[in-house]
């Protein structure tokens, strides 16, 4: 069982920075995704970032040249780089590894807020 543990969230001013870390328990270099996803407190679950196996990243549009989204997978660590923070990035982070097709599961952290003050 694959175990995810987000840290890093807090409250900064806009146009701050923060890093989001989420580390695993175990190797999962044998998965096929790994994103972070966001939720609001009015709408709902928004995919941020992910990569796959070959390393192709994509984001959301609304973060494009702000957020970068690292592995480490020597670390198990996937990060999450925000910069140039908006109020509306206030959100509940969530890390998320795809794992269906290699082990029939997808895992979840339990989330770390981050808070955007203007």
């Amino acid at each position: 069982q694959v175990q995810l543990v987000e840290s890093g969230g807090g409250l900064v001013q806009a146009g701050g920075s923060l890093r989001l870390s989420c580390t695993a328990n175990r190797d999962t270099s044998d998965c096929s995704g790994w994103a972070w996803y966001r939720r609001y407190q009015e709408t709902g679950r928004e995919r941020v970032a992910v990569t796959i196996s070959d390393g192709y990243t994509v984001y959301t549009d609304s973060v494009k040249g702000r957020f970068t989204l690292l592995r480490d997978n020597e670390k198990k660590v996937l990060y999450l780089q925000m910069n140039d923070l908006k109020p509306e990035d206030t959100a509940v982070y969530f890390c998320n590894v795809d794992c269906v097709r290699t082990r029939g599961d997808d895992y979840w952290g339990r989330g770390t807020l981050v808070a955007i003050s203007s």
